[in-house]
């Protein structure tokens, strides 16, 4: 059975927002061997949206090789997009789900294959919730937003969530892993 991980960053003080992070040639490399260790990403609309960024960083590359490299995994992996609201998506490697989350998520992980990732806020609170999530990676920047959404707002029940290794990048940003229990 494959397993789906929910990949994400927040600040210190728990807010999820792409521009409050500092991802660094450390934090791209990462996620870039991430993502070539995985064949599918989950995302809503508004992270797809978000990534679509990269687009232009593999049609224009930057000066910064791992932004380069991380932006050719990002085009190359399979993305599936969650929206009530897009009718299409134009990225080559995208499609839209046919099926809602769960159903769609329960028969990626009957299929072989590599690692699903899940990576956006909505999918992965959702699949917390459903109890689909296998292991929760939180990239934690050593940043005080101080206001923004937070990342687990929706969660409504106690979810407990055990510990099984860490990783600390020069920046001070440090990754967590951790299983669902």
């Amino acid at each position: 059975m494959r397993k789906i991980i929910g990949a994400i960053n927040m600040t210190l003080d728990g807010i999820f927002d792409h521009n409050a992070g500092l991802p660094d040639e450390h934090i791209h490399r990462h996620y870039t061997r991430l993502l070539n260790e995985g064949d599918t990403v989950l995302y809503g609309r508004i992270t797809y949206q978000l990534m679509e960024f990269w687009r232009c960083v593999r049609e224009h590359p930057s000066e910064d090789d791992s932004m380069n490299e991380f932006a050719r995994s990002i085009d190359r992996i399979p993305k599936i997009v969650f929206s009530r609201t897009l009718k299409d998506v134009d990225w080559e490697t995208a499609s839209l789900a046919t099926q809602g989350l769960e159903e769609t998520a329960l028969q990626l992980k009957q299929q072989t294959g590599k690692v699903i990732y899940a990576g956006s806020r909505s999918i992965i609170t959702q699949l917390l919730e459903m109890k689909l999530l296998d292991e929760l990676q939180l990239c934690v920047y050593p940043v005080v937003e101080g206001n923004g959404m937070k990342l687990f707002d929706s969660i409504q029940e106690k979810l407990l969530l055990k510990l099984t290794g860490t990783r600390t990048f020069p920046s001070g940003a440090v990754v967590l892993h951790y299983i669902p229990m």
